[in-house]
């Protein structure tokens, strides 16, 4: 028996040792959240916040240890069991891809490496470098990426070229949806309280349905806090341009398993400025006041809270957000006589709003819940979302609109239009990896959206939508350098719009009452569609190369705008009209990428091919409307069938440990193959670019800790391919800067940063700007600082 208990102690002694560490940088700072694996057996485990590891269950003898950690380079080492120090493994810093595009843990590494779309991922301290009018121009400088600018203070994303609602918009994984068909609305998102974005670049309709042809904006504000800590920042803007001031203060805390956090955001600014004294609306000059776009001021006031729990299996937390926003529209191209603007009332202020404007709010609630077992995960999305808008104009007459407004209607003289809408969205994600290699994903989405409209002016009617999917996706490991991922997806979506008639009369041509006809401009639509989608891509990444590819179809439902619009768009001067015999939109996309990076130097090139069976999108007609739309030249909603291709390229060269040399570019090329416009290109198609990068980043400078100075080239090519009424854009130059760092103010660390947008107050015009159309140019030089004031208690709560 004794023997027996001499060879259990002496088996379970060399079976029970344990392999400890530390993982450092080159100045021996510990690295938080590094990567530690054994090959053999295939065991891993991460950094605590002091850089420890501790790996059980080994066996006496020697073992191959491999380090990952983001922006370093990958170490691997032999150890030896047992050992009587404890081992630090010191990294090397190496680039991934050009610095400004910073990522904050090995999450987002392995999410380059494994997607075989395009993919960036930004966090909260590129979003602050890069601060612009709104989210969507703060990524910007990212390639592929452009938007479509409605004054200074909204924007709409625009992913290769693509926009409207072939982009989908993901907040804290629900969906965003407000009014998205419309060029003049932006999003309601407040960018101050995003931790963190990560951008896929071509059709996603697999995982999130079937408005992601063109891209996904998936934004996250999930960080948690740290165990019975108080934490929090106060963030202070101020931009020149348009006398911008805004202040968000965001407070957030963790008692065990409880936490909580709280932002709030205030904005406030005035009209924007160009660097030119008039604009050409069509045949009309309009002056303007010391460089004013008058009516272009606005304010925001933003509400988000977050709270939940965690425990060891399951995370549990709720959002709840409400975004309110005025902002005016200038006041010299919106409505049917812009020439009759009272200007003497409008350029006494530059920050009032008055007519016409626009008031937004938007409330959300979400409800993220994940369940981990073993080899498994569940994750569950609710969601509610209310979206109100309201667009308000002075009374003018026009059509067989009376001149004196009736008192009996159930709205404003003045309301020129609003929308209702409520959204209900729910999420079931299923995760399992059966073995270390293979990852088998399954879901499915629903949404159920109503909206409805009111006031004076009529464009889209009323409709209810129901949308429902389900998908399954798989990743296999065929070696540690090759990876095989597939999936599809089966979607059903069910579109109702109702029926509207005007509410004053007409003549109406063989009337049964020609004196008291009202014109019906939407009959009710019933319509349903369903299709497949799949997608295929492969990842090989061999040492500093990785590549790519991905070959997949997708397709999108039309929105009811595009079955059935029929009315005046106040702010473009054209006549829509929708066409309830559409079919939905058809494509088939090809991905390719390839990267390169090393200690000094970092390249990569994604180039794609597009192929649309059947692309919807607004044709400009030779007629006019002059009984209903004032003479406004006629819209139609038509499809052809479209080519398109191009791609995105980014380099980076360390010249030396503090300097480092970049070049982004993108390209893009559309061709009509069908239709009315056949040879034309798509409209809102962003010309070439390309941004020069210069950047010096240093330790300490003075009393500045991590000080950075950079400058941006930025060239544009001319855009010659347009679909009428756009006209030729010429090309530009233009050059911004930033600077910041870290000081330290009587012992409280405040995070500064500062830019110059337009730094030679160039006057350019911006292809897919929502005002290239009257000819407005660009803000011109615009100073824009931010200062971050964070604090942390680690008190015992």
């Amino acid at each position: 028996m004794l023997t027996l208990f001499l060879i259990f102690g002496y088996a379970f002694s060399q079976s029970n040792q344990e392999l400890k560490g530390i993982v450092t940088d080159k100045e021996n700072k510990p690295l938080k959240g590094a990567f530690v694996k054994l090959n053999e057996p295939n065991k891993g485990t991460i950094t605590n916040d002091n850089g420890e590891f501790i790996i059980s269950g080994l066996q006496k003898g020697t073992y191959e240890i491999n380090i990952r950690f983001l922006g370093y380079e990958n170490l691997t080492k032999t150890v030896t069991l047992p050992t009587n120090n404890l081992p630090r493994f010191s990294l090397s810093k190496t680039p991934i891809s050009l610095q400004e595009v910073i990522v904050t843990d090995n999450h987002a590494l392995n999410r380059k490496k494994e997607e075989s779309l395009g993919i960036e991922i930004v966090n909260e301290d590129y979003l602050k470098q890069n601060l612009g009018g709104s989210l969507m121009k703060s990524l910007e400088r990212l390639p592929g990426i452009s938007t479509i600018d409605i004054g200074s203070g909204q924007s709409k994303p625009v992913i290769r070229g693509l926009s409207f609602n072939r982009v989908v918009v993901v907040e804290n994984n629900i969906k965003h949806e407000a009014q998205q068909w419309g060029a003049d609305h932006g999003l309601e998102i407040d960018q101050y309280a995003v931790d963190y974005v990560e951008i896929i670049k071509g059709p996603a309709s697999l995982m999130y349905g079937s408005d992601a042809i063109g891209g996904v904006i998936d934004m996250k504000n999930n960080k948690l806090p740290e165990k019975n800590t108080i934490s929090g920042a106060v963030d202070i803007s101020g931009k020149t341009n348009n006398d911008f001031i805004g202040t968000s203060v965001s407070l957030e805390g963790r008692k065990d398993w409880f936490f909580a956090s709280l932002t709030a955001t205030l904005l406030d600014y005035g009209d924007f400025r160009v660097p030119t004294d008039s604009v050409d609306i069509y045949n009309y000059r309009a002056a303007l006041h010391d460089n004013y776009m008058r009516n272009t001021a606005g304010n925001e006031q933003n509400f988000h809270l977050s709270f939940g729990l965690v425990k060891d299996k399951i995370q549990s937390r709720f959002y709840l957000s409400n975004v309110n926003s005025k902002s005016g529209f200038f006041a010299n191209a919106h409505g049917l006589e812009p020439r009759n603007v009272d200007t003497d009332v409008h350029d006494r202020s530059s920050r009032d709003v008055q007519y016409p404007f626009q008031k937004v709010n938007h409330l959300k609630i979400i409800n993220n819940t994940t369940i981990w077992q073993e080899k498994s995960r569940l994750e569950l999305d609710l969601g509610y979302q209310q979206n109100h808008r309201e667009e308000w104009s002075q009374y003018v007459q026009h059509g067989y609109m009376p001149a004196i407004f009736p008192d009996t209607l159930d709205f404003d003289m003045d309301l020129e239009r609003k929308f209702n809408k409520d959204i209900y969205s729910a999420n079931a994600k299923f995760f399992f990896e059966p073995t270390d290699k293979t990852q088998l994903n399954a879901g499915i989405n629903g949404e159920y959206k109503e909206n409805q409209i009111n006031g004076r002016g009529f464009i889209i009617p009323a409709y209810r939508q129901l949308n429902i999917g389900g998908f399954v996706f798989g990743r296999h490991e065929l070696s540690p350098t090759k990876q095989l991922q597939a999936g599809m997806r089966y979607d059903y979506g069910r579109i109702k719009t109702f029926s509207y008639f005007d509410w004053y009369p007409s003549p109406i041509d063989d009337a049964v009452d020609p004196e008291n006809n009202f014109l019906q401009r939407a009959a009710t639509i019933n319509r349903s569609f369903s299709n497949f989608t799949w997608s295929l891509g492969y990842n090989y990444n061999p040492g500093k190369w990785n590549y790519k590819v991905n070959i997949g179809k997708s397709f999108r439902m039309p929105i009811p705008k595009e079955l059935a619009a029929n009315g005046v768009n106040y702010h473009r001067f054209s006549y829509e009209v929708g066409n309830p015999d559409l079919s939905p939109e058809m494509a088939y996309q090809l991905d390719l990428g390839v990267a390169f990076g090393s200690k000094i130097f970092a390249a990569g090139v994604s180039p794609f091919v597009n192929y649309f069976s059947n692309y919807i999108y607004l044709n400009p007609t030779s007629a006019h409307d002059r009984l209903y739309g004032n003479g406004n030249q006629i819209f139609i909603y038509t499809e052809s069938k479209v080519l398109r291709y191009g791609g995105e390229f980014h380099s980076h060269y360390e010249l030396k440990d503090w300097l480092q040399l970049g070049l982004i570019g993108e390209y893009i090329y559309s061709r009509q193959l069908s239709g009315e416009k056949e040879g034309y290109t798509l409209p809102f198609s962003p010309p070439a670019s390309a941004i020069i990068n210069l950047k010096y980043h240093g330790k300490t400078l003075g009393r500045i800790e991590k000080p950075y100075l950079s400058v941006d080239y930025k060239i544009t090519s001319a855009q010659t391919n347009i679909v009428p009424p756009e006209v030729i854009t010429n090309g530009y130059q233009v050059f911004n800067l930033g600077m910041g760092g870290e000081v330290n103010l009587y012992k409280q660390k405040v995070n500064l940063s500062f830019q110059v947008q337009n730094l030679l107050n160039k006057k350019y015009f911006n292809h897919t700007s929502y005002y290239r159309l009257i000819n407005v140019p660009e803000p011109g030089r615009n100073f824009i600082v931010n200062m971050n004031i964070p604090f942390h208690s680690t008190k015992t709560l």
